[in-house]
């Protein structure tokens, strides 16, 4: 059934006016009273079966049916922060990040970002970035949207990422990876190898641990000399996705995939 995102809260037997963006995509593929549709809301935990009720000229009201129960998110929650890279590329690395299952992207401006957002433009950049990341999820089943940040420069976000693993509960341990060229430096997955193994360890014998990993990954260029020592001091760890040389939207999801696939 056609799938769209509805983030509000569902119960069974509501009646339900869609949100725009779901009302117009149910419209455009022309479904009628009667036709099945599924919703979810974000909850990790599940979706909502619905059926269309009623066609109005701009609006469509559904009634909502059963929770279904489906986990498809995994415990280990990959949060990309990338510089951004330039053109449509930045639409295909949310997408595919979505699609893989990242919790969430922080667009980055660094020294040699091509890319430069401010103000009003950066704010409809990542609500253009956000929509794409909603429809990556209604088409490949995900239930969790991943959040897409604002953007800030890589000192902004050094000083907030610190903020946060410092605020970080003892039971939901924290881990920051840096694509780097330096020499001996572990691969991805080595790197994250103790947090993996710790996200998919039962807890009271019911759910697994979460856990948090940050991967930061530059621009065309990569970071300077300088940002890199600021991100290591920062504390996050030089990591390697081997000798290739690969352009910066394919090293952020090439992480992804080592991290949840």
């Amino acid at each position: 059934m056609p799938r769209f995102h509805c983030p509000t809260a569902l119960s069974t037997g509501a009646l339900l006016d869609l949100p725009a963006g779901a009302a117009r995509h149910v419209q455009v593929l022309r479904l009628q009273p009667g036709d099945g549709i599924t919703l979810f809301t974000g909850d990790t935990s599940g979706e909502f079966n619905a059926t269309v009720t009623q066609m109005g000229r701009s609006s469509v009201q559904v009634k909502i049916g059963d929770f279904v129960s489906t986990q498809r998110e995994p415990t280990l929650r990959v949060h990309l922060a990338v510089g951004m890279p330039a053109n449509e590329r930045m639409d295909w690395l949310v997408e595919k990040a979505a699609e893989l299952g990242a919790a969430s992207i922080q667009p980055l401006m660094t020294e040699r970002s091509v890319l430069r957002l401010a103000g009003d433009r950066a704010d409809k950049k990542v609500a253009h970035w956000q929509s794409v990341a909603v429809a990556a999820c209604e088409q490949c089943g995900g239930n969790r949207v991943p959040l897409i940040h604002p953007v800030m420069t890589l000192a902004q976000w050094l000083k907030s990422h610190a903020e946060r693993c410092a605020a970080a509960p003892s039971d939901n341990p924290q881990l920051g990876l840096l694509l780097s060229l330096k020499p001996h430096t572990q691969g991805v997955r080595e790197a994250a190898a103790p947090l993996m193994v710790k996200a998919s360890l039962p807890v009271n014998g019911t759910s697994a641990n979460e856990a948090d990993i940050t991967f930061l990954s530059g621009p065309e260029g990569g970071l300077s000399s300088a940002e890199e020592v600021a991100t290591l001091a920062a504390g996050l760890k030089p990591v390697t996705l081997g000798p290739r040389v690969l352009r910066a939207e394919t090293a952020a999801l090439a992480a992804l995939t080592t991290l949840l696939v």
